[in-house]
């Protein structure tokens, strides 16, 4: 477990070790995880610019107001727009595309409280969408802007971690698994999604990590919590947003080809572990303390069994549905 004490002495460092002028992009950042993690880059940055999406106009606007309060010379740039539409995704890329020519940080925390099965207008199941097909867009759409960083280059998904389970494959969208199985099988396209983006780009690094059950999230105060099986280990947000930074910065998770700078922090920081159980691989499942979880066996079977290849190729797919859809052809 690497302590919240030398996290925060780990956050701290950010200033000394990277040059001014950061590039963030926040993905579901108007609460929980996403808003006090950005907020904890605010506070430990130089003159960052951070772009933020989220759904409300409201707490857009408040929150790039608290960042100001917090570093008054950052840029802190909010897009209200709906991230479970892949033509929504594309149009916030484009726009960001834009505007910057290379990109240091992308975040993605975006997800909804519904566990029903219902679907996007674009016909995808609305927490899939959300935790993996919008995510993969974000992250294959501003890979070219992360690859032209002169500095650190790095992708954090929030999810589940070390949580991979089976996969139906059958039915690679969920739109019929069980909900009690759906988590399992969502992390694990996460995870497999990932191994197929990372060897296109070995010196961005990726992280998908479980931030356990953060008090004070959506989830927390909706609906009486979250279900009492999903309740493991507790995390306060203020120290979930300090992980979050720790794992977009630390030098704990570099990528492939170590290229890219990271805070340093002796041991501490000893390199962790890949998902194919290797120092150092560049893509990482991480638990809510900052260690590494990945089901090294699970991961082993999908590969054997060339599910690297069937997830990316299903995901490309979807894709090429929903750009025909949305064109009307």
């Amino acid at each position: 477990m690497v302590s919240f004490s030398a996290i925060r002495t780990s956050n701290s460092l950010i200033k000394s070790t990277f040059p001014a002028g950061l590039v963030a992009v926040f993905i579901g950042a108007t609460n929980g995880i996403g808003e006090v993690s950005l907020k904890t880059f605010a506070k430990y940055t130089h003159q960052p610019r951070a772009y933020f999406i989220g759904r409300s106009q409201d707490a857009g606007d408040r929150i790039a107001a608290e960042c100001k309060a917090l570093n008054p010379g950052g840029e802190y740039i909010f897009k209200k727009a709906d991230v479970s539409l892949i033509r929504v995704v594309d149009e916030v890329c484009e726009e960001i595309k834009r505007k910057e020519k290379s990109l240091n940080i992308l975040f993605l925390s975006a997800g909804v409280l519904s566990m029903d099965h219902s679907e996007t207008s674009e016909h995808v199941h609305l927490l899939a969408s959300l935790n993996y097909y919008s995510r993969m867009r974000f992250i294959r759409n501003l890979l070219p802007l992360l690859k032209n960083a002169d500095t650190l280059r790095r992708v954090v998904t929030v999810g589940g971690g070390g949580k991979e389970g089976p996969l139906d494959t059958t039915d690679l969208p969920a739109l019929r698994v069980p909900l009690p199985q759906i988590r399992g099988h969502l992390c694990s396209l996460i995870t497999l999604g990932l191994e197929t983006v990372a060897t296109t780009a070995p010196g961005v690094s990726f992280v998908h990590d479980y931030p356990g059950t953060v008090l004070e999230t959506a989830l927390w105060r909706g609906k009486g919590g979250p279900p009492q099986a999903a309740i493991d280990t507790l995390v306060p947000i203020e120290e979930s947003g300090e992980r979050h930074v720790y794992l977009a910065t630390s030098a704990k998770y570099p990528s492939l080809v170590k290229e890219n700078a990271a805070v340093q922090l002796g041991d501490v920081d000893s390199v962790a572990l890949d998902t194919r159980g290797k120092l150092g691989g560049g893509l990482y499942s991480i638990g809510w303390d900052c260690e590494s979880v990945a089901p090294l066996e699970l991961l082993a079977e999908f590969r054997e069994k060339d599910m690297v290849k069937a997830v990316w190729q299903h995901t490309e797919s979807e894709f090429t549905r929903i750009g025909e859809l949305n064109r009307g052809l």
